[in-house]
C-alpha cells in the first residue's frame, strides 16, 4: 500500500479512463433525450398557440366592446374567431409535425434500421 506522500502514477490514468467512459455513455443517451425533449416542446408550443389564440380573440372582442359599445357581442365574436383561428393554426402545425416525424421514421427504415425483428435471410418462393 503506497504512503500518502508518494505519488500514484496510475490514479490519473484510471480517472481519465473513467471520465472517457462516462462521456461516452452520456453521448449515447443524448439523441434519445433530445428526441423526447423536442416532442415535449412541440406539444407545449401547440398548447400555447391554442390558448393564445383564444385569449387574443377575447382581447380584441373586449376592445371592440369597450370602444364601440357593442355590449357582449364583441367578446362573443372575438372568442369564436379566436377559437376558430387557433384551432386552424394548431391543426396545420400538428399536420406539419406529423409529416416531419413520418419522414424521419421513413428515413430510419431506409437507412437499414428495421426496428428489430429477424435477421435471417428471406426464403425465395418457387
Amino acid at each position: 500500500m503506497p504512503k500518502a506522500d508518494e505519488p500514484n502514477d496510475k490514479a490519473p490514468q484510471s480517472l481519465d479512463a473513467r471520465i472517457a467512459a462516462f462521456e461516452a455513455r452520456k453521448a449515447a443517451e443524448a439523441p434519445k433525450r433530445a428526441e423526447h425533449e423536442k416532442s415535449s416542446q412541440d406539444g407545449y408550443r401547440l398548447l400555447a398557440d391554442l390558448i393564445g389564440g383564444v385569449l387574443v380573440g377575447l382581447g380584441f372582442g373586449w376592445l371592440l366592446d369597450r370602444y364601440a359599445g357593442t355590449g357582449p357581442w364583441g367578446m362573443v365574436g372575438g372568442l369564436l374567431i379566436g377559437m376558430g383561428s387557433s384551432i386552424y393554426i394548431v391543426v396545420r402545425k400538428a399536420t406539419k409535425l406529423s409529416a416531419q416525424a413520418s419522414a424521419r421514421s421513413a428515413k430510419d427504415v431506409t437507412d437499414g434500421d428495421t426496428g428489430g425483428g429477424s435477421t435471417a435471410p428471406k426464403q425465395k418462393r418457387d
